[in-house]
């Protein structure tokens, strides 16, 4: 399988072979790590409403939230990080992007099977902001770890760090990590031109206090 397939297949959660189309219906998400929260932030309300993301990307009602994922707890895709180079296993390992000090969580992935485009959006809240640099800091690990390696042309393409944002853009997908207060968001896409994420992420970041 192809860096880029793999990317493709990971993004939607397929370990098998890439489709356009996951049939279902949207759940509710099941309770998750939020219950006994000590972050001064309701990730939940940072998130945007389908609304609001299809006005944003474009794609009107033909973009959905994917059934299964809307969830509010860390995912590794086990098959898929065992396909990976040990540097760049982190991209489907959710734990390791966000750290072990998550208090809560919310990602929801959306799918426009016309263009085959995907996008999701996801943020966690730390108990503090140092708490929430920390997770931040160790992601730039990861990705330096990755972009600094053989694989890192392949897996994560063109990427740059700053004090409070992370981009990595191999192909034509791409994933935005930003640091405020005691919150780290996650805006990954693909077939969607750079405006879109960079919109996503702004309208995201509006509404974390801080």
């Amino acid at each position: 399988m192809t860096a880029r397939t793999l990317l493709a297949c990971g993004a939607a959660v397929l370990t098998t072979a890439c489709v356009s189309v996951v049939g279902g219906t949207a759940v509710r998400p099941v309770p998750g790590l939020d219950d006994d929260s000590r972050s001064p932030v309701d990730v939940d309300a940072v998130l945007l409403e389908t609304a609001q993301m299809q006005a944003i990307t474009g794609a009107g009602e033909d973009l959905t939230i994917i059934p299964s994922m809307d969830g509010k707890i860390p995912v590794d895709i086990e098959p898929l990080m065992e396909q990976m180079p040990a540097q760049c296993a982190w991209l489907f390992a959710e734990t390791q992007t966000f750290g072990d000090e998550v208090e809560e969580f919310h990602k929801t992935t959306f799918q426009n099977p016309p263009d085959g485009g995907l996008i999701s959006q996801g943020a966690a809240g730390y108990r503090d902001a140092p708490t929430a640099r920390r997770a931040f800091d160790g992601l730039v690990g990861l990705v330096d770890g990755c972009g600094t390696s053989d694989y890192g042309p392949a897996y994560i393409g063109d990427w740059e760090t700053t004090d409070g944002a992370v981009s990595t853009r191999p192909g034509d997908c791409g994933r935005d990590y930003r640091l405020k207060s005691a919150v780290l968001v996650e805006v990954t896409f693909c077939e969607f031109t750079e405006s879109v994420p960079d919109i996503v992420m702004t309208n995201i970041l509006a509404r974390v206090p801080g």
